[in-house]
């Protein structure tokens, strides 16, 4: 299923061109960007000198896909392969002079940090659930050949690098499985449901061979108290995001249904509504997500993984694709895993 509709390509590119969208509408909200951009069911890719610009979101997708490949080069994905290659990425983002697209205050201070030598746990923001560590796991739900604990706490790892909260580590999971899920055919009507139960049936799952010893740097008196309290906030929004997708008016800003995406699990939540709202629609559940009030580079860049995992790379139109920033890597990258 995966190779026939290039679901990795699919993923990857319109995770970019939901961040593109996003990006000049980031920080306004609705009546804002109407007054801008006109109706949000005909919203254009921004596009400036040929290109239309992407943010960190899609910068640290690129670290993150571009560590895992040297991973899985020297053999199978274990902790110790993953770690370092990624943190060497996100450090030369961190340093690049095109980190100059509002990155997150989490992300800037850990990736300071983790220059360095210092084990990667002290350099982990533990009290940060913003979402810069679920906008940018998508490959994990892409990369063919990992089994279910290796995803898991790959997803888990590349998050606390930045984002040791375990709702970050929870809802990068979350993420990643939702990607996989839809890569592999998965009906997106019974997706929420498959999303929940996953959560309910890692809700005591520490995975210590990928985080070491992580959750000693929070305030909780025991580990099982640490996971539980990330896992319980994904499925609190879940469950919202479970009794409203079916009857959620399109019209109205989805950040008013499943929250405004500046946290993990909102993020998550309302990256799936939009997606939801439109599953065979894929433009529309873009031009959605990047028309509310909340982090909508994000949110629109969780919105076009999900529909470019569940159509493949046919979903996009190619005067979108050719004009997004970085899309020779995009497809290179596609191309390794849809193959």
């Amino acid at each position: 299923m995966t190779t026939q509709k290039q679901a990795a390509t699919g993923t990857l590119m319109g995770l970019a061109l939901g961040d593109a969208l996003g990006f000049p509408t980031e920080f306004h909200d609705v009546p804002a960007i109407l007054a801008k951009c006109g109706p949000w069911r005909t919203m254009e890719l921004p596009v400036t000198r040929g290109t239309a610009y992407i943010t960190d979101d899609t910068q640290m997708t690129l670290a993150l896909a571009r560590g895992i490949r040297t991973a899985m080069q020297r053999g199978p994905l274990t902790p110790l392969r993953l770690a370092r290659p990624v943190r060497d990425e996100f450090v030369d983002w961190y340093h690049s002079p095109e980190n100059n697209r509002a990155p997150g205050n989490t992300c800037l201070r850990a990736c300071m940090l983790l220059d360095g030598d210092r084990p990667w746990q002290d350099a982990s923001q533990i009290g940060s659930k913003g979402c810069g560590a679920n906008m940018r796991v998508a490959p994990l739900g892409l990369v063919p050949g990992l089994n279910e604990e290796q995803r898991a706490g790959a997803a888990q790892l590349q998050a606390a690098l930045t984002h040791g909260h375990p709702t970050g580590l929870a809802a990068s999971d979350l993420t990643a499985r939702a990607v996989w899920l839809l890569a592999q055919g998965v009906d997106p009507a019974g997706l929420v449901g498959r999303l929940r139960s996953y959560a309910y049936e890692n809700r005591d799952t520490y995975h210590e061979r990928w985080l070491g010893d992580l959750w000693t740097r929070s305030q909780d008196p025991s580990v099982r108290h640490f996971v539980r309290r990330g896992w319980d906030e994904c499925l609190a929004v879940l469950e919202r995001l479970d009794s409203v997708q079916r009857t959620a008016d399109p019209e109205l800003d989805p950040c008013t249904y499943t929250g405004d995406g500046w946290i993990a699990e909102e993020a998550l939540a309302t990256g799936l509504l939009c997606f939801l709202l439109f599953p065979g629609d894929p433009l529309t559940a873009l031009r959605r997500a990047a028309c509310t009030r909340g982090d909508s580079d994000s949110i629109a860049a969780l919105a076009g993984a999900f529909a470019g995992a569940h159509l493949g790379a046919d979903a996009w139109p190619t005067e979108w694709t050719d004009r997004v920033e970085h899309r020779d890597e995009l497809r290179e990258l596609g191309a390794l895993w849809d193959a």
